[in-house]
């Protein structure tokens, strides 16, 4: 006769008690987990700070020992006509090519929120301009723009007496390279706040019989406010910072013709080797984007209060 042995029932587990964590290091763990932005931090800020203090120096390349010399560059700038030029060529490009580009990316989006092939074909290949470096989207459109070989004078039947980048001319042809770049980024994000609108209040104004502008004036237009002014806080700050494909068209030039303000801190600390000078140039350019976004964000934000029906 044989017998079987009872089923072993296992052991209980053994209930650990969880270890205390010592203070010590309970208070030093907020300070580890801010390490890497406080990281972040000081490298976005130390070549901000360095810059900013280079602008109070006589740093240049013939000074051996840079000495303080408080707001001199200030004032030999801002006495400076060709700052003065810089100014006014940098916010021309910046307000043209805002404007051109806002009305065109609406336009563009308006038409590819039709849900047509052409509007799909389009749609895909809109993002390519984006997909190329303005530097060589700069050299293609140079090309382009030769009254010798170029294809637009070709194509336009302008002979080869049109200068695209004569000194009357070159502030518009480098806005039309701008335009040709960034308008699809301003077409994609209005396409995409046009796509998350509701569509009860056009559906109720079509059973009313209301015409396709009237919705957009009335329903679309203020709706998409905020994301319009997004568009153009993004384009015009940027534009206000424009370095790339204007210096490989022109290099600031004929004469100060598209001399932006980067251009114009690009010539007085690397060609010049007056680097104090071209840090001063930063730091104002630093003054007036700051202060214009300042502005724009203020703006952007009583849209947005107005869309959401919280101001009148």
């Amino acid at each position: 006769m044989t017998t079987t042995a009872p089923p072993r029932t296992p052991a209980p587990a053994v209930q650990r008690e969880p270890r205390s964590v010592p203070a010590w290091r309970r208070g030093l763990r907020p300070y580890v987990l801010s390490i890497p932005a406080v990281l972040i931090i000081v490298g976005i800020l130390y070549p901000f700070v360095l810059g900013a203090y280079y602008a109070f120096l006589n740093y240049a390349a013939v000074v051996r020992r840079p000495v303080f010399i408080g707001l001199q560059n200030f004032a030999e700038i801002l006495s400076d006509p060709a700052f003065w030029t810089s100014v006014r060529v940098t916010f021309v490009y910046a307000v043209v090519a805002t404007v051109v580009e806002t009305v065109l990316g609406i336009g563009i989006a308006l038409l590819l929120n039709r849900s047509t092939l052409v509007g799909r074909i389009f749609e895909r290949v809109l993002i390519l301009p984006l997909m190329i470096a303005p530097v060589i989207a700069g050299v293609i459109w140079g090309l382009m723009f030769n009254p010798q070989y170029g294809v637009l004078n070709y194509v336009l039947g302008l002979g080869s007496t049109f200068d695209w980048l004569g000194e009357d001319t070159a502030i518009w042809s480098v806005i039309l390279v701008d335009v040709w770049i960034y308008t699809p980024f301003v077409a994609i994000l209005v396409l995409a706040g046009i796509r998350s609108l509701p569509k009860e209040p056009f559906e109720a104004s079509a059973v009313d019989g209301a015409s396709w502008f009237y919705m957009f004036r009335r329903l679309m237009l203020p709706m998409m406010w905020p994301y319009i002014l997004v568009a153009v806080i993004f384009r015009f700050m940027d534009c206000l910072k424009i370095f790339d494909h204007v210096f490989v068209l022109t290099a600031g030039g004929p004469g100060d013709a598209t001399r932006t303000l980067q251009i114009g801190a690009y010539q007085n600390s690397i060609i010049q080797l007056q680097y104090s000078q071209g840090s001063t140039y930063m730091f104002l350019l630093w003054v007036i984007v700051f202060v214009t976004a300042r502005y724009l964000v203020s703006v952007l934000g009583k849209a947005q209060r107005r869309a959401a029906g919280s101001e009148e």
